[in-house]
């Protein structure tokens, strides 16, 4: 088993109105230091077909600066874990963030958007923030079973019912 791993801090501030949170980075985010570094996830291509401008070839921190000017935030709800390679249903020992910081570190933070089923695991944590909450289908390239158009539509919705799309 491989030994703690960290994740990623928040990407969350004071405009921030709807959070996204994935479970917990994968190796290639983990290795790049990003959220959604490993090449085949949708969660880039996704955010560029709705707002109809190519991240892609953006530097990471330019993506991050596109997301936080729509009031778009990233966490995760594992702050630390145990897990060999990258698939959620190898995760063991996690930690959660702390979910409950949303509230004052997002003061107008509408909604969360749990990026897949190991994220929505924790649901009873982020309803009890009193703000709408949604679950998502996974952007994970492992996801195989959702089509790219299926996840745009069900993502694009979410989107823009808060407004940051």
């Amino acid at each position: 088993m491989a030994g703690l791993l960290q994740g990623l801090g928040p990407v969350v501030d004071v405009n921030t109105r709807l959070v996204v949170l994935g479970s917990f980075p994968g190796v290639a985010s983990l290795n790049a230091q990003q959220y959604y570094g490993h090449p085949r996830n949708h969660f880039w291509p996704i955010l560029s077909a709705i707002w109809g401008v190519d991240l892609l070839p953006l530097a990471y921190a330019r993506r991050i600066d596109a997301i936080r000017a729509r009031g778009l935030g990233l966490w995760d709800v594992y702050a630390r874990c145990e897990r060999e390679g990258s698939l959620d249903s190898a995760i063991e020992h996690a930690q959660f963030n702390d979910l409950a910081s949303l509230k004052t570190r997002a003061p107008q933070l509408q909604a969360i958007a749990h990026n897949g089923g190991e994220s929505a695991r924790a649901l009873k944590h982020t309803q009890s923030l009193g703000v709408a909450v949604h679950r998502l289908p996974s952007t994970s390239p492992a996801n195989a079973s959702w089509s790219f158009a299926r996840k745009l539509a069900a993502w694009r919705a979410v989107l823009e019912e808060h407004g940051v799309a």
